[in-house]
């Protein structure tokens, strides 16, 4: 393959992945995710204890990986659930995406955007009867360092909201 044909074929392959972009010589800038969009979540990083009133819900590590491009959430619930998350900027769409997938095989999809101090996610999951319950979360980063997670689900469609968590995380000392 000549030169000129695998410089064609790395552009092609850049573009087709949805990440490729140009600079004035034609060659392809390999994505980043450095740039503020990204780490508009990265006030949850950290290592936390987890608490829902006054009792503790567990703990939760969160850490970033491929050089940022995830904020992975390690869920240990006090009563022995355990759970992962998988976070992360699309600049495709320019939302913020969460999979979330626990130890009983329960996954929520979210999507959302930061507004103000608090990432807002929203989504969908279906009842065993097909009906569907609307989730919606946020995350407020709070001015003393803790940060506030607030679930709500509605089975109508949004017509009624119940709490389904609402927990205060605490940075575990070093």
């Amino acid at each position: 393959m000549s030169r000129r044909t695998r410089a064609v074929a790395l552009l092609f392959a850049a573009f087709a992945s949805g990440g490729g972009e140009l600079v004035a010589q034609g060659s392809p800038v390999p994505p980043s995710c450095k740039d503020a969009r990204f780490r508009q979540f990265d006030f949850w990083v950290g290592s936390w204890v987890v608490l829902s009133g006054t009792d503790t819900a567990g703990t939760n590590k969160v850490t970033l990986e491929e050089d940022g491009c995830i904020v992975h959430e390690h869920w240990t619930g006090s009563k022995g659930g355990t759970g992962q998350s998988f976070n992360f900027y699309d600049r495709q769409d320019g939302k913020w995406h969460q999979v979330w997938v626990d130890n009983a095989g329960s996954v929520l999809r979210l999507s959302g955007e930061l507004v103000g101090n608090q990432l807002r996610l929203t989504g969908e999951t279906s009842r065993p009867n097909g009906t569907k319950v609307v989730h919606r979360l946020s995350f407020t980063n709070n001015p003393d360092g803790t940060v506030r997670q607030f679930w709500e689900s509605s089975p109508d469609q949004g017509k009624t909201w119940t709490a389904t968590f609402d927990g205060v995380y605490r940075r575990q000392p070093k």
